[in-house]
């Protein structure tokens, strides 16, 4: 009997070590905030061409040098955010149909209509007409623009590299801005669903 006392008090110490106690929270924290950022990127990359959102994440710490930048690493940071973010512009106002043998064609709305990018197929009139320019289809370009601002906030290399000693009122704009864009772009997604099927974005049964 003694024997076996010993070895449960031996399994389960009287003391237990305080600090250890009080930094597993702390991780917990830490942890669930890493997932939520990471969840909340994943979902405003949903919106966004799959292209431009790749190119990114994959020139990103290339360029940025992982966040050690100088003069021309943030220069070609620079030049790197603006191509994406005018690539999400112009690929929110292309689309995309099937002709009878099920081939996919892509193209730009105009106002008159569907352009065909490689020119291989030409659209009656009457169909053609279907996918002329509408305002909407500025609104989508625009809020394309402020979800991939708010995916490059998210991406901790470009933050280090434009703010590498940022004060604590830019530590709360930079951690509050990008999640109030992405909510309030994501509900006008919602509300405002975009038709459009083009590059880079998924293709519906239709």
């Amino acid at each position: 009997m003694e024997i076996r006392v010993e070895h449960e008090e031996q399994k389960h110490p009287l003391l237990r070590d305080e600090s250890q106690t009080e930094l597993e929270p702390r991780k917990n924290l830490i942890q669930r905030a890493i997932s939520q950022t990471f969840q909340s990127t994943a979902h405003l990359a949903n919106l966004l061409p799959t292209g431009s959102v790749l190119a990114f994440q994959l020139l990103s710490p290339i360029f940025t040098n992982q966040g050690q930048c100088d003069a021309v690493s943030r220069s070609l940071t620079s030049w790197l955010i603006a191509l994406c973010g005018l690539s999400c512009f112009l690929l929110s106002f292309t689309d995309s149909f099937k002709d009878q043998k099920g081939n996919i064609y892509y193209g730009f709305a105009t106002v008159r209509g569907l352009w065909v990018i490689d020119g291989s197929a030409i659209l009656p009139p009457e169909k053609a007409a279907m996918y002329r320019l509408k305002f909407i289809d500025f609104v989508h370009a625009f809020m394309s623009i402020l979800v991939f601002s708010a995916v490059t906030l998210f991406d901790q290399n470009v933050l280090t590299c434009f703010y590498p000693m940022p004060s604590e009122e830019t530590k709360e704009v930079l951690t509050a801005l990008p999640v109030g864009v992405g909510a309030v772009c994501s509900m006008l997604f919602v509300v405002f669903p975009t038709q459009r099927h083009g590059i880079g974005f998924p293709l519906t049964a239709n």
